[in-house]
């Protein structure tokens, strides 16, 4: 049985209709115009733009407001939080108002197409005077067989205007406007020197594209005066001000901050006293001296600065020129699109113009692997620089590299034309927004490391090996041969996660053919269901799936992409809960793993399970314009696991309890407030009346002070504070908003006056620490009643009864509650330090002597006539169930108690949600590039590997930056005469005694183990006592293990897991690889290992 066959959820073909994909009602008609023979775009490109300034538009988007499509701007803050929050709302305004025309709907085309349309750009033109042809089938995933011979661009709008309802798609028809960018793929240099002449002649914005099996070309042109508004996407910052040294300008932050400011950049002040003069300044800019200290010019005749103030970056609008094509090609500015390639990019540059007089003279492309047609086109390629200046001439052509050009040059790759598309899409929307730096102005890519090896399998390229055979996988077998289609159609991958770069590797693996043969299956799992914040990149999904599981539904999309992909979808999370599904007998049937996930825990946990496996991983992610790959090849390289990022710095407990200074902090407090309020205490008096006894053995471990504070919120939200009716609730959020905006800060301000000295004599509020002030309760104050609604709507749902919706009506009985007078609480003791609260933490005899009397409160209750609660899990997509009005309006009273400035609703929700700010572009960008490792994957020998063939790679398209490197060896560990790495093992097979296991350490490889462990149980250590250690020396391992754990080994582990801390004859500590144990003699392990165990330590 297949591994496809197990599963439950197999997608077959007959699940599906290839020749009707869901279409939408509209499919015979776009934007009015009858399609049906494409009549309307079968027209060339230059009249295609020649005629567009002359002629009436004939569809002037009369529907679109009824369509609900703005002219102004707006747009729907759910549907593209992840994109605002990476683009920024001028930027999304822009893309609403902006019309974009792209000529040629191949697979570089459709591609850029898609990431527009995500992004929201207000229309969409598609136009091709093309028609479908097999080299077509192998990139352009809407397109299939039906629809060979007949208009590319007829075929794909129906599956282009569903991906958003915000976005109009048709053909070009109307006057071209202000706004329009031309986008132009797959077209002869002639053309696109002839539109470019255009677009500078009527004012627009250009950009050209083309892919050609493992080549790249991109080329700008944003006119001659483009403003950028931000260069570089990353959100102003703002540092608090030490000390300003008015002789030389020089500006101190405090000592526990870094300003990471670069030169050149901008700042403005506020708050400064004493130097007033800075006080909103205009921009001044930067000079770095230090990471705690900046230059800001002459400010001699200023006043002398007397204390604190705030320096906030800012956005200075950047010009910058763009050449036309044709001068840019006689005086060419590229971007370095690898570093390890330094000499390749003038060498590309004679080498497309070079295909283009090939294409243009020959009248088509050069055969696959033909010879005669590379010997022509390197003649082409020579006459070219020749004629070129002689400044940009290459001494002399590259011929393997302009060959190897020809040889691919019918080639259609689904990963190249991701990668590409992806940042084509990004320009496009830099050109419409002004927001991030250009590319300026030529871009060439090549990835020729996807070749296999010539010694390899599948190294034979000939031309009876590419030869193309009327075959949807023609454009791909073009490059790599038919071989290495065949290994691909055999792969048996598993994708976790089915997010953004989830829903990008399905499309490309089908398009690849991967798992297309009898004895290959492409295995997708995901437990989340669809939301509409997905829709904006998540491009398998539309609005009739939100709900829905995403593994499901992408998988079913998948299929309509290449109905011979076998596809298993399934809604399993994977990690240690369900290693009884994701067990010994699946894993050990997969080639390999990719990651599409967005946390570290569960990406570190895959990266695990595929060392342990000897299996590839496949790792990206991305963050707004940022994106990242990994390759993990066994014996090769190392691990996702073997480096980290630093963490991040955490925020002082006592600076969010009582002395915030930034939003984030205020932020931070209130999403604490949300979960004390609402959630984590009602977990708790769930476990006390699910099972009183246990929930007091649990909490006697805990801290004296924990445990107090613990049973004293146990004992409120059960007894005396539950509340009785709704209104009940009001009160409670009224006096809540007493005692958090008012009575605490006077507290505060008792403890510590405003003129309050430190034991130093400096000012007690000061640098870090402001001093606050108190809020009067204002019933016409929006941000007061939003608090109040909130509060009281949230605990009354914690409590199960149905909340007053009316805020008048609850502001109203709110307003009628008067809480008592403020009562200073004399002597008590406020931390200003984390230490400092230790200090305080310890318990007192009053404390005990009130956790006593706690503990017989509760125990009177009686659970069994006790309505449980209904805790409260903060959700942060869902605008109508008040979590975020409740945080935003927390924090912003908060904010105002200390004077920092406030935050919008959108801004509250992202550092609250912790959401990861994501654009489509870089997302097709990222899987790109997966998709061109798995090929080098597929095509290397486990124990052959070239390490130099891999690449990680790190973009910043807003930059624009790539990097790519060679990913880091495997770190090589000594044991005596052996070397090994993090992916060996010994193996130990059979069933042996503790006592033996520790003999047969010593007699076979010489070492003393002082520690024994299995997951997070001790088994030995030299430390036990002796009776335990006697105890445990005739006992089986394995029985050891379940005795120790209290846990029987479940049926679907074939082995365990141990790790030892030893010594060697010397008394050395000396480090040994984990050991699987299924056996009773000692391997040193290279080969595959086929047996694991759930109980995985690395």
């Amino acid at each position: 049985m297949s591994l496809c066959e197990e599963s439950t959820t197999n997608l077959n073909s007959n699940q599906l209709d290839p020749n009707n994909p869901s279409p939408p009602s509209k499919r015979s008609k776009i934007d009015g115009i009858d399609c049906s023979t494409g009549d309307k775009i079968q027209k060339s490109r230059t009249d295609m733009v020649e005629g567009s300034d002359s002629r009436n538009s004939e569809n002037s988007f009369n529907t679109d407001m009824a369509n609900g499509r703005s002219k102004s701007g707006s747009f729907d803050p759910q549907l593209y939080s992840r994109q605002l929050y990476a683009l920024g709302e001028v930027a999304m305004r822009r893309l609403r108002i902006s019309t974009v025309l792209i000529s040629g709907i191949g697979g570089v085309g459709v591609e850029i197409a898609k990431n527009l349309i995500l992004g929201g750009v207000r229309h969409v033109t598609i136009h091709d005077t093309k028609t479908a042809t097999w080299l077509d089938l192998s990139a352009q995933y809407y397109l299939n067989e039906q629809c060979l011979g007949k208009n590319r661009a007829v075929e794909s709008w129906p599956h282009l205007e569903e991906l958003n309802d915000s976005v109009t798609v048709g053909c070009i028809t109307e006057e071209l406007n202000e706004n329009l960018l031309v986008i132009i793929t797959e077209a002869t240099l002639t053309e696109q020197k002839q539109i470019n002449l255009w677009t500078r002649k009527y004012g627009k914005k250009f950009i050209a594209a083309d892919c050609r099996g493992l080549f790249g070309v991109l080329f700008n042109d944003f006119g001659s005066n483009h403003i950028i508004d931000d260069t570089n996407g990353e959100p102003c910052t703002e540092v608090i001000i030490n000390h300003i040294d008015k002789a030389t300008g020089n500006v101190f932050v405090l000592e526990d901050m870094k300003h990471n400011l670069e030169d050149g950049d901008y700042v403005t002040f506020r708050e400064v006293k004493g130097m007033v003069e800075l006080n909103d300044c205009p921009p001044r800019k930067v000079k770095v001296i230090n990471t705690m200290e900046f230059n800001i010019g002459d400010i001699s005749t200023f006043s002398e600065h007397t204390e604190g103030g705030k320096a906030k970056t800012v956005k200075v609008p950047v010009k910058m020129e763009f050449a036309s094509l044709d001068e840019a090609l006689l005086d060419p500015e590229i971007l370095v699109s690898d570093h390890s390639k330094l000499d390749r990019p003038p060498q590309m540059h004679v080498i497309w113009q070079g295909l283009y007089m090939f294409l243009e003279k020959e009248g088509r492309l050069p055969r696959p692997q033909n010879l005669a047609d590379a010997e022509q086109m390197l003649q082409y390629c020579e006459e070219i620089n020749t004629q070129l200046p002689v400044k940009i001439r290459v001494e002399k052509v590259d011929a393997r590299l302009a060959k190897m050009l020809s040889f691919q040059a019918v080639g259609n790759l689904v990963t190249m034309n991701g990668f590409l598309g992806g940042i084509a899409a990004q320009e496009a929307m830099k050109a419409v927004t002004g927001i991030f730096t250009p590319i300026h102005q030529w871009l060439y890519f090549d990835s020729l490391e996807c070749l296999p090896e010539t010694d390899s399998a599948y190294g034979l390229r000939d031309e009876g090996a590419c030869r193309l055979q009327g075959n949807r996988y023609d454009g791909q077998a073009a490059v790599f041969g038919w071989n290495f289609q065949e290994a691909l159609a055999k792969q048996k991958w598993l994708i976790v996660g089915a997010g953004a770069i989830g829903c990008e590797l399905l499309k490309n693996f089908a398009m690849m053919g991967v798992a297309c043969g009898k004895e290959g299956c492409l295995i997708i799992t995901d437990m989340d269901n669809i939301e509409l914040s997905n829709l904006n990149r998540q491009f398998l999904f539309r609005r009739s799936d939100v709900g829905a599981k995403k593994a499901e539904v992408a998988g079913k999309a998948a299929k309509t992409f290449n109905s011979q992909l076998n596809i298993v979808a399934m809604c399993e999370r994977v990690g240690t809960g369900t290693e009884n599904i994701f067990d010994d007998a699946f894993f050990e049937k997969l080639d390999g793993v990719a990651n599409a996930l967005d946390n570290i825990e569960a990406r570190t946990y895959v990266d695990r399970r595929c060392v342990y496996y000897r299996l590839p991983l496949l790792d990206s992610g991305t963050q707004g314009s940022k994106g990242s790959t990994q390759v993990v090849y066994p014996f090769l390289t190392e691990s996702y696991s073997s480096s980290h990022d630093p963490p991040e710095k955490s925020i002082p407990i006592c600076t969010l309890r009582n002395f915030p200074n930034t939003i984030e902090h205020t932020i931070q407090w209130a999403r604490d407030l949300f979960e004390g309020a609402f959630s984590i205490p009602a977990e708790l008096a769930n476990q006390f009346l699910d099972d009183p006894r246990g929930f007091f053995d649990r909490i006697e471990k805990m801290h004296d002070s924990q445990k107090l504070e613990l049973l004293e919120n146990v004992y409120h939200y059960l007894s005396d504070d539950r509340p009785a009716t709704v209104e009940a609730c009001v009160r409670w959020a009224r006096l809540q908003f007493e005692q958090h905006f008012n009575f605490q800060i006077q507290q505060l301000l008792y403890s510590f006056p405003e003129d309050q000295l430190t034991a130093f004599g400096t000012k007690f509020w000061s640098g870090g620490k402001r001093c606050p002030h108190a809020i009067y309760f204002d019933s016409s104050n929006t941000e007061h009643r939003q608090f109040i609604f909130a509060s009281a709507f949230l605990r009354a749902q914690m409590y199960a009864m149905k909340p007053i919706d009316d805020m008048d009506k609850v502001i109203e009985l709110a307003s009628e509650v008067k809480p008592p007078p403020f009562k200073p609480k004399v002597g008590l003791k406020i931390p200003t330090t984390d230490e400092e609260a230790a200090e305080l933490a310890g318990a007192t005899s009053d404390d005990d002597s009130r956790y006593q009397d706690l503990q017989l409160m509760l125990a009177k209750l009686k659970p069994e006539k006790t309505c449980r609660l209904v805790p409260i899990d903060f959700e942060k997509d869902d605008d109508t169930n008040h979590h975020m009005e409740f945080i935003t309006a927390a924090s912003n009273l908060r904010a105002e108690n200390y004077k920092i400035e406030k935050a919008d609703f959108m801004k509250t929700k992202q550092i609250a949600g912790r959401i990861i700010p994501a654009i489509a572009t870089t997302t097709a960008a990222v899987a790109g590039l997966v998709g061109l490792e798995f090929y080098k994957i597929v095509s290397s020998s486990s124990k052959k590997a070239n390490l130099e063939r891999f690449k990680n790679s790190f973009m910043n398209l807003a930059l624009p930056f790539f990097g790519f490197a060679e990913p880091i060896r495997a770190p090589v560990k000594k044991f005596y005469d052996k070397e090994w790495t993090l992916w060996d093992c010994l193996e130990l097979k059979g069933e042996m005694t503790l006592k033996e296991f520790l003999s047969y350490m010593k007699e076979k490889f010489n070492v003393e183990v002082t520690m024994l462990s299995q997951g997070v149980s001790m088994l030995f250590s030299f430390f036990l006592p002796v009776a335990k250690q006697q105890q445990r020396m005739n006992m089986k391992v394995t029985d050891l293990v379940e005795s120790i754990t209290g846990q029987k080994i479940p049926s679907h582990v074939n082995a365990i897991v141990l790790e030892t801390m030893c010594t060697d004859e010397h008394g050395e500590d000396i480090e040994l690889p984990y050991i699987n144990c299924f056996g009773f003699e000692v391997q040193f392990g290279e080969a595959y290992i086929t047996n694991t165990s759930t109980y995985l330590l690395m």
